[in-house]
């Protein structure tokens, strides 16, 4: 294929890349080391990421826009039938799907991805992630496998966290973006407001202090968001519980659990910002958010 214009000048690319996968794949990993910057939320839980998190990586001659999204699960909740949708919806925008897998996990646990890659238009490259934590050996088999029983375009072995063949990630992936002119500007990371990644820092948090259910019974609102000239800028939030007794552990004996959470989240926010926040943080009850259509639509999932 010609790589020029008539010009002689290279010829751009420019596309949309899907990062897909069961939940604790490694999917967020990937796409913050594909990037260098932390923008996908992690923990060491199943299920975290919920929304579609847009990352661009812009480089010379090309520009990759990467979607990743929610852990592919058998739903339970309305919440679970939004985060399935979600997948769906980016698949439709997608030029190439990155399908993750745990090399340490069992085929059978995989299987559920299989109905939806048969109805996927576009090439589909496998990455078999944390290859660190098997033996070498046992590569290939996995390898063989997945190559029996889907239609792949490439599989690439890796060990995201390690960054261990992220940059041939890249190049292959790249194969697969159409020739376009760049649809954001060079230094551009995503199109989501800083509120957005504001929550789901707070949700991190969460993920990462309280253990159990408690986590999956949360969701984050940011109320304000004032930036100021002069001193913090001030961020009000609510978190919301699903029962009275899930508030009462968020907040603490004393509050001093949501004292706590404050204090990590807020370091953590003035990161993600390079500016100092004045963070407001409080606890309210919606009951059974997570099944209630209504409200998942006014808590931003839709």
């Amino acid at each position: 294929m010609d790589d020029s214009t008539g010009n002689d000048l290279p010829r751009f690319r420019c596309g949309y890349a899907v990062i897909m996968g069961s939940p604790n794949v490694g999917k967020s990993t990937l796409l913050n080391n594909m990037l260098d910057m932390k923008l996908s939320i992690v923990t060491s839980k199943p299920q975290t990421t919920r929304h579609r998190v847009l990352g661009i990586l812009s480089t010379e001659d090309s520009q990759i826009i990467f979607l990743d999204t929610p852990g592919l699960v058998a739903p339970k909740y309305k919440l679970h039938e939004y985060m399935i949708k979600t997948v769906e919806k980016a698949l439709v925008d997608a030029d190439v799907a990155v399908v993750m897998i745990d090399a340490t996990a069992p085929f059978k646990q995989n299987e559920h991805l299989f109905d939806l890659l048969t109805k996927v238009k576009i090439p589909v490259l496998l990455v078999i992630n944390k290859i660190d934590l098997v033996e070498k050996k046992k590569i290939l088999p996995i390898i063989r496998a997945y190559k029996d029983r889907l239609t792949l375009s490439e599989i690439i072995p890796i060990s995201a966290l390690n960054r261990d063949g992220v940059n041939i990630l890249k190049t292959e992936i790249k194969k697969y973006i159409p020739y376009s002119p760049p649809l954001y500007p060079p230094d551009a990371i995503t199109e989501q407001p800083e509120r957005f990644f504001v929550s789901e820092i707070i949700r991190e948090n969460i993920f990462e202090m309280f253990r159990d259910e408690i986590p999956y019974s949360t969701t984050v609102i940011i109320n304000e968001f004032k930036e100021r000239q002069h001193g913090k800028d001030y961020i009000n939030a609510t978190i919301y519980v699903e029962r009275l007794s899930q508030k009462g552990i968020i907040i603490g004996k004393h509050g001093d659990a949501l004292k706590k959470l404050g204090i990590h989240a807020r370091k953590d926010i003035e990161d993600f910002l390079q500016r100092e926040v004045y963070l407001d943080l409080h606890v309210s009850i919606k009951e059974n958010w997570r099944n209630k259509e209504n409200t998942l639509r006014q808590l931003g999932y839709n």
